[in-house]
């Protein structure tokens, strides 16, 4: 088995683990993010209907980037203010953050960094 695949296994186990702690509501949505190496997406979901109540990714928010390249932290945490902003819109205030797996770490902490400091509640 190559190393890649390894990595993906042990990240999908851990992301399993997670999931089976956290659930997302109306009103506290769950947060999932998946991180590539050259993006980052972000979902907030209603597990309880099973619908996604909005997204935001690198690929979406694009042309706000301008030079700044999408698998950096700068583009992560345009990401977390972008979906920060569409639930404010929707009137939800507060979310359960979903690492998907990976480490709280770099583009996925400036994400919730992001969101942090658009006034959503993590």
């Amino acid at each position: 088995m190559d190393i890649a695949a390894v990595r993906l296994k042990g990240r999908q186990a851990r992301h399993k683990r997670i999931r089976k702690k956290i659930a997302g509501t109306n009103l506290r949505p769950r947060l999932a993010v998946f991180r590539s190496s050259r993006h980052i997406y972000v979902q907030a979901i209603n597990d309880e209907q099973g619908i996604t109540l909005a997204c935001s990714s690198t690929l979406t928010i694009q042309k706000s980037l301008k030079n700044i390249y999408s698998g950096n932290k700068e583009a992560a945490k345009a990401v977390g203010a972008d979906i920060a902003k569409k639930l404010l819109e929707k009137s939800i205030s507060s979310a359960v953050f979903d690492r998907g797996g990976f480490i709280f770490h770099g583009r996925v902490k400036e994400l919730a960094e992001g969101a942090r400091e658009a006034g959503l509640k993590i």
